[in-house]
């Protein structure tokens, strides 16, 4: 049975083989950084090993010769020399070698070294000596290379990833000094997240799952009673993130989500649910994956309940990072819908501050909001916000010292841009991406939605960007509907961010099942900060552009009681 699955899981893989370069040939699929490549196929490497732990792990001796060929193509891409600024890492892909890149991905000696330790836990005595020998090796590069990096404990799918490379890869070749790193390493990213109460990644949909797999691995591989010990304790944590987040009538993981790919779950994480419960939760999702074989995940059987029914509403306020002020998510759940949002953060295209879901399992919709320059996420928008309920009062300004689409690897120079366009979004996806939307006349007028028996209200008070001042326009993208408010729109021109006297935009929204007419927000831009007051909430910040950390810290929520 599990075979037959696996098999099942290879046939759309076993399609993209290229046995001319020995590797798997897929279209290009990027994030927008660090590959400059831009459409076409490529050649994976990650992947490519990936699939060559699922070819050996059929026990087919022709797929094995194949799995070798992968191997020894894809080892040959990694920068073995000790010496060098990229050593123990791969290139994404075969068509872009670690010099070309913008810039190399230090992680891929993570990814890349976790599907090469699989192999010689399990498959190791079936390799021929040759290919035996470059994994060996590959991997102590890996290891080298991650221990050289040593990434903090706050960069929590790496901190794990890494930490089971380096440990298991000591344990099995008896490496002592690597031993007592990775240790050490294990024990701090432990004592870091306990401290927290949570993983810096708070809440994300790819990465909790990239951390509980890991911390799966761990559990199978790692030897040492101290490292098995610590590793239970975190892997509780990450089924309790996934099951307190998520909204069963909808099926979807409620936000705020810290970093996100795809604001709709995919179908995958639902499998990998029915899977850990051994089917007592059930999705109807039952598509095989590589390494359901090898990786078993099993849930807590105390948390399988919050994956089935949402009997009462339920409220999470959530410290993620203990800081001043500290960094706090609030998740709402009811029957209708889920809001989620952070109280402090950026609008990098991964994140997720503010998020709702609502409608059902087979038609889900959801509203994110997004800051763009020239049509793409803007990752020097700072956002703050404070929500009750379905209730939401949030604030965006801007970073003098943010990056542009990338937090840190496109970094503003000079507090200068260029743009043609620069809008906060309202989008709508799923279901209510279908939608056509009339905006109001004004931007002083409340834009009001129905979806069903969602009402869905969104009160803009203050936009003002330069000399300029917001306005309301929708349209359609693809299968997303959206109601933005357009701060910029023509010619191309510089803003020089320093010098704005004010670049900020004040909002609310509120979602509720209830006709209830909009209430008005309070708005003063006094002082250089903006206050906004709605409802029992307050919300303050600066409307000056400035340096992101001071931002961060001048912001003031409050709800009163």
């Amino acid at each position: 049975m599990q075979l037959a699955r696996l098999k099942r899981a290879l046939e759309p893989l076993d399609a993209q083989y290229d046995a001319a370069a020995q590797m798997l040939r897929q279209p290009l699929s990027s994030p927008g950084y660090h590959t400059t490549l831009t459409n076409g196929f490529v050649h994976p490497t990650s992947a490519s090993l990936n699939y060559a732990v699922a070819l050996l792990d059929t026990g087919d001796d022709e797929l094995r010769k194949r799995a070798e060929a992968i191997l020894r193509r894809v080892i040959a891409l990694q920068d073995q020399n000790p010496d060098s600024k990229t050593y123990g890492i791969w290139p994404w892909f075969l068509e872009e070698p670690l010099a070309k890149m913008s810039p190399p991905d230090w992680n891929w000696a993570d990814f890349c070294g976790t599907a090469l330790v699989q192999i010689v836990f399990d498959h190791r005595e079936r390799l021929s000596p040759d290919v035996r020998a470059k994994v060996d090796a590959a991997i102590l590069h890996a290891a080298r290379s991650i221990q050289r990096r040593n990434v903090g404990p706050s960069y929590t799918n790496i901190a794990i990833m890494g930490t089971y490379v380096t440990l298991v890869a000591a344990e099995l070749y008896g490496v002592e000094d690597l031993r007592d790193y990775a240790l050490a390493r294990w024990r701090r990213f432990c004592e870091y997240t306990k401290h927290h109460g949570a993983f810096t990644e708070y809440n994300s949909p790819p990465y909790t799952i990239v951390a509980l797999k890991e911390l799966g691995r761990l559990r199978l591989h790692a030897k040492d009673p101290e490292a098995r010990r610590l590793t239970e304790e975190m892997y509780r944590l990450a089924w309790e993130e996934i099951a307190h987040h998520f909204h069963p009538p909808t099926r979807q993981w409620a936000g705020p989500h810290s970093r996100c790919y795809s604001t709709l779950l995919r179908p995958e994480v639902l499998g990998l649910i029915e899977r850990a419960t051994e089917g007592r939760v059930s999705f109807g999702v039952n598509e095989p994956t590589l390494d359901e074989y090898r990786l078993p995940l099993p849930c807590p059987r105390d948390l399988e309940h919050f994956f089935s029914a949402l009997d009462t509403p339920r409220d999470f306020r959530e410290t993620f990072v203990k800081s001043e002020p500290p960094v706090v998510g609030t998740t709402h759940l009811e029957a209708a819908f889920a809001l989620g949002s952070i109280n402090r953060g950026d609008l990098w295209n991964q994140r997720r501050p503010l998020l709702a879901y609502w409608g059902s399992a087979s038609r889900p919709s959801y509203l994110q909001v997004r800051f763009l320059h020239d049509g793409y996420d803007f990752a020097t928008a700072q956002f703050f916000s404070v929500q009750q309920g379905g209730n939401v009062l949030a604030g965006i300004n801007f970073s003098v010292d943010g990056g542009d689409r990338h937090p840190s690897l496109d970094k503003i120079k000079n507090a200068t841009i260029r743009a043609k366009d620069l809008r906060l979004r309202f989008e709508f996806g799923g279901a209510a991406g279908e939608g056509e939307f009339i905006a109001p006349a004004t931007l002083a007028e409340t834009a009001q939605l129905r979806f069903g028996e969602l009402r869905v209200q969104l009160n803009v008070p203050y936009a003002v960007f330069s000399e300029a001042r917001g306005r309301w326009q929708v349209g359609k993208e693809n299968d997303k509907a959206f109601f933005d408010v357009v701060l910029y729109s023509g010619e191309e021109r510089t803003f020089h961010l320093a010098e704005l006297n004010s670049a900020a935009v004040g909002f609310a929204a509120r979602l509720s099942t209830s006709d209830e007419p909009p209430r008005s927000v309070g708005a003063v831009a006094r002082d250089g900060r903006l206050q906004l007051k709605w409802e029992s909430m307050d919300l303050e910040f600066p409307v000056h552009p400035g340096r992101a950390g001071e931002l961060q810290q001048a912001f003031k929520a409050s709800i009163s009681q």
